[in-house]
């Protein structure tokens, strides 16, 4: 989402690292450029104003300009603005007090509530909470159907409410019903309009009179850009949010919400939805935010993710298979669908430090999904006897696994070449030696094997 911006910031910063010296007048010349590039960015103008005399203030000054390496000094005010304009600190959702914690989602049609609804709820299950879905969009046409489709998606219980009900009943008869069945998490999806309207607002208020709210959430699509942030504000005035989730951004939106609302709103940005799948859903952090625009990365969520989906018996297994040169095809098949399970490629190389520079080389490769859904196909077209021993497929086992998978026999001899080189690389792991106190000392037995 933030390619173009980090991108434009990256050419501020290699100039101002060009200059041995830097001055108060090429500093100046660089905010101008963050300035342009903020404001490109769909970025609130009063915002980008506040954001740059900032920085300005504080590059300027004696520290940065004396210090041995300026270009970077200037780059980490930036960063540390860039936190602050998002928010400074992580704001997860209050789930102690009060049992059982009521969230009311509320925004304009269309900007991902329901959805949002069921990916909450699939994500607090995870942690151990009893969510309890409640369908309160009586007016959009089969809305309640759809959060009942999605509950039992991720396995979440969903209050029965019809269309002849009034969504503040619906509410009031909710939350009763999960202190009765010990939910401790309700979650009311509410109707949007195209519009902010005063009948919309109306019943909001007159939920959050019915019910004792926990947290009144503002969703929005973060493609919108400044119109978001305009109507967030509205919403924040009449109804007094407590946060805001942004949807689609994994889109191409320009980053102007993520990075206006907060300032503008006073209030933080929780979540953001990063794709389509239910799982697909992120609690926001300011830093790690910043740090990706500026290109450095986000090192803590990559590892988070890859946390969240690796089994680790199945990992200690998997670590004795390659110490004893036993790493089969179905090993990489089972390594591939774990990659699957993090999510979209493409984000997840945006989370390697250095990697936007990696993308502008003429002959960088490209996460490609499709690839990993054809590798997968090829390697289940096999026997298990064949997956177990590589060496046992031949020109005509080739032929019958191109035919299953509906691959090529090339793409088939594609895949087993990046599996035996995977083999190869493997093996030289083995057996190296490690530095140890300033002298070099061989693994220990065990670990050599």
């Amino acid at each position: 989402m933030f390619e173009n911006l980090t991108d434009r910031l990256e050419g501020v910063f290699k100039k101002l690292r060009g200059h041995g010296k830097l001055t108060e007048e090429n500093i100046q010349d660089a905010m101008r450029e963050v300035r342009t590039a903020l404001l490109e960015a769909d970025v609130n103008y009063q915002v980008v104003k506040d954001f740059v005399a900032a920085v300005t203030e504080k590059a300027v000054g004696r520290d940065v300009l004396a210090s041995l390496s300026p270009g970077q000094q200037v780059i980490k005010v930036v960063h540390d603005e860039l936190v602050t304009l998002l928010g400074s600190e992580t704001a997860g959702l209050r789930l102690d007090g009060r049992q059982p914690v009521t969230i009311m989602l509320a925004g304009l049609q269309g900007s991902g509530k329901t959805t949002t609804a069921a990916k909450l709820a699939r994500q607090l299950k995870a942690k151990g909470r009893k969510p309890f879905l409640v369908p309160a969009d009586v007016y959009r046409p089969a809305a309640i159907e759809q959060l009942h489709v999605l509950g039992q998606q991720v396995e979440v219980p969903v209050f029965p409410s019809s269309t002849e009900q009034n969504p503040v009943d619906i509410a009031r008869r909710a939350v009763a019903e999960a202190e009765a069945k010990q939910y401790d998490t309700v979650i009311i999806d509410t109707a949007g309009r195209l519009h902010v309207d005063e009948a919309l607002m109306t019943e909001l208020r007159e939920i959050s009179r019915a019910v004792p709210l926990t947290e009144v959430l503002f969703v929005a699509d973060a493609m919108t850009g400044q119109d978001a942030v305009t109507v967030a504000a509205r919403f924040n005035e009449d109804l007094e949010i407590t946060g805001v989730i942004l949807t689609k951004m994994e889109g191409d939106a320009r980053g102007g919400a993520a990075l206006s609302v907060k300032k503008v709103t006073g209030k933080p940005i929780k979540f953001v939805g990063v794709g389509e799948s239910l799982d697909a859903i992120e609690v926001f952090h300011p830093d790690r935010a910043a740090s990706r625009i500026l290109g450095m990365g986000d090192v803590l969520s990559l590892i988070e993710k890859a946390e969240a989906v690796v089994d680790q018996k199945k990992a200690r297994k998997l670590a004795r298979k390659i110490q004893k040169n036993a790493f089969t095809l179905e090993d990489f098949l089972d390594q591939i669908q774990q990659i699957k399970k993090m999510g979209n490629l493409e984000q997840l190389m945006d989370m390697i430090p250095g990697i936007n520079k990696l993308k502008q080389l003429k002959d960088a490769p490209r996460p490609d999904e499709k690839e990993l859904v054809k590798t997968e196909a090829i390697i289940r077209s096999m026997t298990r006897k064949e997956r177990l021993n590589h060496r046992i497929i031949n020109a005509s086992r080739r032929q019958r696994i191109a035919r299953g998978s509906g691959t090529s026999v090339a793409e088939v001899n594609r895949v087993l070449k990046s599996y035996t080189m995977m083999l190869k690389m493997m093996k030289k792991f083995k057996g190296k030696s490690v530095m140890r106190g300033g002298r070099r000392r061989k693994l220990p037995k065990g670990l050599a094997r």
